[in-house]
């Protein structure tokens, strides 16, 4: 069985979490926590970076550091999780559905301004797949209607737009290490980036349960009391110590993936080029880090089709989200804006691949020899049918049709006698 996902492990998480358990802080913000934190700031140059126990968490604390309030409306769109929604809608917001693009799946960034309105208070751009939203234009409309921006980087780790880390453009961001995203803090975790010096002091605040503690640690006050509202989003000093072991290997284990993504691309880009299937698109604004691999077919019949053949081959290959707008809660609280030009039709093309730190390059060749094989015999080339296309010229766009581009990429090297742990980037990922 080859399987969608592996958690990734580099050895030393063992080591730290254990020496967590014998320190005599485990509940957070310890040895660990302080060097997780410090490591984020350091490396992606923000303001603060709070360790949070789930991604879901980090945008909770976000919708509270924005106030967002009843009858408040919060621009997103619909192809995303449902904790994006679900943060702002729990504070009483009605969440504005917006169209994606079909190249990049991510919002389109030139349908946000007729979904705005007096009652619009934020734009949650979601980084699909660790490739970067259109953030320069979305910055430019918040700036010009007085919005926030939270970007919900949940895939976006090691990824950047315009030389900048995914995460540090808007004014508040969120990182994922569920045990499917490229790090893990154990199975759970989050963190809240904050880029806009305002909410500092009430973020740790509203982490601390709407205390002061914080303060009261660091001899700011003599004693901590309920200042604000709060909640108790302070992950386990064990979830730090498990992070921070891979933490160490970061640059390692994107070097592995990278490797396993630029091997699916090549390996199906005949495929591809026959108008059988479509690949990833990465701008040339955007250096990704190949959080995942997905392809898409002609429509919903055939996904159905390669699924199937998938299980029947143990590939543990997936479909992606269901999108907001049509399910129940989405009815409930809030609204699409515009057309559902691509959101839906897309969504129902796109098959996600096995990747993961550690995937062999004999499974990839597995995976790609009964796609492969199944595409032989179940589909015919679609050649230039526009319903396939992705070139986004209905809305705008003239995004360049390749896979990776040249300035959006460093190579990496996986020697097939090598460990994961001995993946070495060729060029450095992160820029001067």
């Amino acid at each position: 069985m080859i399987h969608f996902n592996k958690p990734p492990h580099t050895g030393n998480e063992e080591q730290y979490v254990l020496e967590a358990m014998k320190s005599p802080q485990i509940s957070g913000d310890g040895a660990f926590g302080k060097r997780c934190q410090r490591w984020f700031e350091e490396q992606l140059v923000c303001r603060k970076a709070l360790l949070t126990p789930s991604c879901t968490h980090a945008l909770e604390m976000a919708a509270i550091l924005i106030g967002i309030e009843p009858g408040d409306e919060v621009i997103m769109p619909s192809y995303t999780f449902v904790s994006t929604a679900n943060a702002f809608a729990l504070r009483g917001a009605r969440i504005v559905f917006v169209d994606i693009r079909p190249d990049t799946m991510n919002i389109d960034e030139t349908r946000i301004e007729a979904a705005i309105t007096p009652q619009t208070k934020a734009i949650v751009p979601v980084h699909y797949a660790g490739v970067g939203c259109e953030m320069d234009e979305i910055m430019t409309l918040a700036e010009k209607y007085s919005l926030f921006v939270i970007e919900d980087a949940a895939q976006g780790m090691m990824s950047r737009y315009k030389g900048r880390p995914l995460g540090t453009i808007g004014h508040l961001g969120t990182y994922s290490f569920h045990e499917t995203k490229n790090y893990t803090s154990g199975g759970e975790g989050g963190l809240l980036l904050i880029n806009d010096g305002r909410f500092t002091e009430r973020a740790e605040i509203i982490r601390e349960k709407g205390t002061n503690r914080s303060q009261f640690f660091r001899g700011m006050v003599d004693k901590y009391s309920w200042v604000d509202i709060g909640s108790s989003y302070l992950p386990s000093e064990l979830q730090a110590a498990y992070l921070w072991g891979q933490l160490e290997m970061a640059e390692a284990i994107n070097g592995d993936r990278l490797a396993s993504w630029l091997a699916y691309r090549d390996k199906l880009g005949p495929l591809a080029a026959a108008g059988v299937i479509e690949l990833p698109v990465v701008p040339e604004t955007c250096l990704h880090n190949a959080h995942m691999f997905y392809l898409k077919v002609k429509d919903l019949k055939e996904r159905t089709a390669l699924l199937a053949q998938c299980r029947q081959d143990e590939i543990g290959a997936v479909f992606h989200y269901v999108p907001l707008h049509s399910a129940p809660a989405g009815l409930k609280y809030g609204r699409f804006s515009g057309r559902d030009i691509y959101t839906t039709s897309q969504s129902e093309r796109l098959i996600r691949l096995p990747l993961y730190y550690g995937m062999t390059e004999a499974e990839i060749d597995t995976v790609c020899e009964k796609i492969t094989e199944w595409s032989g015999g179940n589909v015919t080339a679609h050649g230039a049918n526009p319903q396939r296309s992705s070139n986004h010229e209905t809305s705008g766009h003239r995004v360049p049709q390749v896979a990776v581009s040249g300035a959006a990429m460093r190579t990496f090297v996986r020697e097939p006698d090598r460990s994961p742990q001995d993946v070495v980037p060729c060029d450095r990922l992160r820029e001067n």
